[in-house]
């Protein structure tokens, strides 16, 4: 197929931002090529209108994105703001699909590790192009509020993308592309090689999506596999296919431009109830595997997908520990804004708030364990007591499992603050729910029932434990048996914040210490910040370091005499 899209073109476009992108991994200083805000993209609000009929256009329609194998259609997401999507995705017969994809596989490994990452980098480019239509995507398959959609489901995931393509070309090209090799033999003529070194991909790479980050979750794994030239196909959660068939859609249409098979990209939706991710994770031609969900899939697919070199982000039980603190007003709001944002749907919020129940000091005075909690659940009704502002923090409650634990978590203990009601006048369908927050004894054997286990969504346990170092040890067996993606601590005490972070050393959690300002533990950047660690339970990758690409492909080797 003819190129539109020449390597020369695509290098003069997208090498000056990869080349920042490297500088930016290097220093952890903070960038982004992509803007946060939605003014960044243009002047007024033309662009957001334009997203938004772009998004209307495609509801009820049916997606075509011209895969072959294609022997049905399917589809019936229904936004958490209660607007039923109509759309429909091919529906893919496995058996076809496959082969296809593998055939473009030779090509694109052949292209080598710059120019599949200016291919990767010219797909980003034409998805931020589109981020106001991307955003009311992600909105209504995740239930975040717009802005959140906005940023986490546009330029943030777009960071990510960026961060996975240039970790994977820095470990394409740690071996030389060729290297002559002389072994001096003393009087006999030295032995002389010529020697090739080529990366070369796993195979099949399936992303399995999630419903609350489709493509924040999605596109690390996503672009890592397709930079070090495999094939991926993309598997949605079936509440939230559409901004992943985009990604895919658009993804394609790169792939032809630059004269590479598209169906090196392809979409696997499936009918109600299929649950096809199973039958895909053991096929063999399945070499990857990238996956975002619950605990109980993820140690199933690292337990059966023997084939496939999986990537797994499961559940943990976040911890924040509260000793002590100089800006008590200041850590309140903090905490009350990480336990409010999104409904506490993301596997970043803290969910275990452990205080001694003698209390803390603060520069306000020493402060009960009682008075904490009342003053936190002060601070989020303070929060979150205007309905408007109120929604657009918790956007809409993503799906009834998650109603159903907010609501079973009131009769776990004492409730220090109950969740409300709040009703969305532009949606009236929309579920929208405020947090709970529950005092729990931690020397209790049935409190402890409550604490170690997640609790997915806009829950939160006090736990009052005895002292700081009966705290330090809860924070240890908690994230060693239950894994943590995010630990917090407040405290003054240097003892204390030493005793935490050794214990997040020892076992391998990312923490965050005194926050009080505009970073939230349940925050990450792109380029500086490590999500996840892939050393405790929680997840057995991070996104993004070299661990997360190397394995991806591997460098075959050729010998000659020279």
């Amino acid at each position: 197929m003819a190129a539109e899209l020449t390597a020369h073109q695509l290098i003069a476009q997208h090498r000056p931002t990869l080349d920042q992108t490297l500088e930016a991994i290097r220093t952890r200083a903070y960038w982004s090529p992509h803007p946060e805000h939605p003014k960044a993209y243009g002047e007024g609000d033309s662009l957001d209108a334009a997203g938004k009929a772009a998004f209307d256009a495609l509801l009820g329609t049916r997606l075509d994105l011209g895969q072959p194998g294609t022997d049905d259609w399917a589809g019936d997401e229904v936004s958490p703001y209660g607007i039923e999507l109509g759309i429909t995705y091919p529906h893919a017969d496995i058996d076809a699909l496959l082969p296809a994809m593998h055939a473009g596989q030779k090509a694109w490994r052949d292209a080598g590790a710059e120019m599949r990452a200016m291919v990767c980098l010219e797909i980003l480019k034409r998805i931020s192009d589109r981020t106001h239509e991307f955003a009311h995507a992600v909105m209504h398959t995740s239930g975040q509020a717009f802005m959140m959609a906005f940023q986490a489901g546009g330029p943030h995931a777009q960071d990510r993308g960026l961060e996975a393509v240039a970790y994977a070309y820095v470990e394409q090209i740690r071996t030389p592309d060729t290297a002559e090799w002389t072994k001096p033999q003393g009087k006999r003529d030295p032995l002389a090689l010529t020697k090739t070194f080529k990366p070369v991909p796993r195979g099949i790479a399936l992303v399995i999506g999630c419903n609350t980050f489709p493509t924040w979750n999605g596109y690390p794994g996503l672009f890592a596999s397709l930079a070090t030239g495999n094939a991926v196909l993309v598997k949605p959660h079936p509440r939230a296919v559409l901004p992943l068939a985009l990604t895919v859609q658009v993804a394609r249409q790169v792939l032809a431009e630059a004269g590479f098979d598209p169906n090196l990209v392809a979409l696997a939706t499936e009918r109600p109830g299929e649950g096809i991710a199973k039958t895909l994770a053991v096929r063999p031609e399945i070499r990857i595997i990238d996956y975002t969900g619950s605990t109980a899939f993820g140690d199933w697919l690292e337990a059966n997908a023997r084939q496939a070199q999986v990537y797994t982000e499961k559940a943990g039980v976040n911890t924040v520990l509260v000793e002590s603190t100089d800006d008590y007003k200041g850590m309140l709001s903090n905490l009350a804004f990480s336990l409010s944002l999104y409904s506490g749907q993301m596997c970043t919020t803290p969910q275990n708030l452990l205080i001694p129940r003698d209390g803390i000091t603060t520069d306000e005075g020493p402060k009960s364990y009682d008075e904490v909690v009342a003053d936190l659940a002060r601070s989020v009704d303070g929060l979150l007591g205007d309905d408007a502002r109120a929604n657009a923090l918790l956007g809409a409650i993503v799906n009834p499992d998650v109603k159903a634990r907010l609501e079973a978590a009131a009769g776990l203990g004492e409730v220090a603050l109950a969740s409300r009601e709040i009703v969305n006048p532009e949606f009236p369908g929309a579920v929208v729910r405020t947090p709970v927050i529950v005092k729990l004894d931690g020397a209790k054997p049935d409190a402890e029932a409550a604490y170690m286990s997640e609790c997915f969504g806009p829950v939160a346990f006090a736990v009052a434990v005895d002292s700081a170092a009966d705290a330090v040890d809860l924070l240890r067996r908690t994230i060693r048996d239950k894994g943590a993606m995010t630990v917090g601590a407040y405290t003054t005490s240097e003892e204390v914040e030493q005793a935490v972070e050794e214990t997040c050393l020892e076992e391998c959690a990312q923490l965050s210490l005194n926050l009080t300002g505009g970073v939230y533990v349940n925050q990450t950047a792109a380029f500086s910040d490590f999500h996840g660690s892939g050393g405790n339970p929680a997840a057995n990758a991070a996104l993004c370091d070299g661990a997360f690409v190397a394995n991806r492909f591997r460098v075959v080797e050729v010998r000659r005499e020279a």
